[in-house]
């Protein structure tokens, strides 16, 4: 790839300060996240944070397409293929690196904009989820499709997915469903609706606004002043989930993936959204149902922080023993669209099987999220 990966910016404020612009630089690829970029990233919004004379961050990828379409996976599996060992290694450094940034995004200091046009997958998500302004657009397809790789809904999904309404989560979690703006909205993924068209708009607002004193609170309501005058919410498409909800929640009313699986399979309800979500899983890796339902299980009640540190683990083991490199490469290399799974259904995954996936890589004290 020539060129910078991510291209970064300062505009001048009226007042005297500055405001970063960080923009994904990889538009042939959908902004698919390197390593490159997740460390760029990472030097930059650190050194943001740290300059009084930064009032705000905002944060896009170039071309009108997408945001960023997930993780760059087909590195892992171009790692993983050549060299094992290597591959091992490059895995552990890349979930490190992109669930530090995440993080860093959930705890960033200032107001952080996350301009979520166009399509936003994976560990897109993952960097829009943590932003303090999410803004949709009317073209916003947001989506955690990793059951379609043999991965799970990582960055920090383990965390967010539970703060939705019962059962959605995990419905989503299985079934890979896209998400327009006003779903977006309506379970907490999204902030803002702004049109499409309003991007150069609202940044040259926002160099015009007040930010006050600069206290955090000064800083915030500049940014909300500037966005209350931009944000539009008859741009949103109709519903996708929220009219489904109470039928959602029923198929997943029960105590473990297997049945839930079974369940939405054998929906018969007639909706185009429904039967594509089901299709979606029936060709659907099976140790990601099973590890979709574990993760939940297991951090509805922790913090994020303790969600990342058990997410690299298990995506570490995802690349070492579980169905991520065939996954990928039936979708995205050889593009067959017909990967040889691990096991046949999900209830043919044993429970040993998903306890093996997540067992510790290393001790406590040597991990490398220990800090978050």
């Amino acid at each position: 790839m020539s060129g910078p990966t991510v291209l970064f910016d300062e505009f001048p404020t009226r007042d005297g300060g500055r405001i970063g612009v960080a923009t994904l630089n990889a538009p042939k690829s959908l902004n698919a996240l390197s390593l490159e970029m997740i460390h760029q990233l990472t030097t930059k919004l650190d050194a943001w944070a740290a300059d009084r004379n930064v009032v705000a961050v905002w944060l896009d990828g170039a071309g009108d397409k997408a945001f960023c379409a997930g993780g760059d996976v087909v590195a892992l599996y171009r790692a993983m293929t050549d060299d094992a060992k290597e591959g091992v290694a490059y895995a552990e450094t890349y979930f490190a690196a992109e669930y530090r940034l995440d993080y860093r995004i959930h705890r960033y200091p200032k107001p952080l904009l996350v301009w979520g046009n166009g399509i936003v997958m994976g560990g897109g998500l993952g960097l829009m989820a943590g932003g303090g302004y999410r803004l949709a657009t009317e073209n916003t397809r947001i989506a955690m499709p990793e059951i379609t790789i043999g991965l799970y809904p990582d960055i920090g999904a383990s965390w967010f997915l539970n703060r939705m309404p019962p059962g959605v989560g995990a419905y989503l979690g299985l079934t890979g469903a896209q998400l327009n703006a006003r779903d977006a909205l309506d379970l907490g993924l999204a902030d803002r609706a702004i049109p499409g068209d309003s991007r150069e708009a609202l940044l040259g607002a926002l160099e015009e606004a007040d930010y006050g004193s600069r206290s955090c609170k000064a800083l915030h309501a500049g940014v909300h002043d500037v966005l209350n005058r931009f944000e539009r919410r008859d741009i949103l498409p109709a519903a996708q989930v929220w009219p489904h909800l109470d039928h959602i929640q029923a198929l997943l009313g029960c105590a473990d993936a297997a049945s839930a699986t079974r369940r939405i399979l054998d929906d018969a309800h007639d909706d185009d959204w429904l039967s594509a979500n089901r299709a979606r899983l029936e060709v659907g890796c099976p140790l990601t149902a099973q590890l979709v339902w574990r993760m939940l299980e297991r951090h509805r009640n922790g913090s994020l922080a303790e969600a990342f540190r058990e997410e690299w683990t298990l995506s570490v083991q995802c690349c070492r023993r579980g169905d991520l490199v065939e996954g990928v490469r039936a979708l995205l290399i050889d593009k067959d669209k017909a990967p040889r799974w691990s096991h046949t259904s999900v209830s043919a995954v044993p429970e040993t099987d998903v306890d093996a996936m997540l067992e510790p890589l290393c001790p406590a004290d040597e991990h490398p999220l220990r800090d978050l």
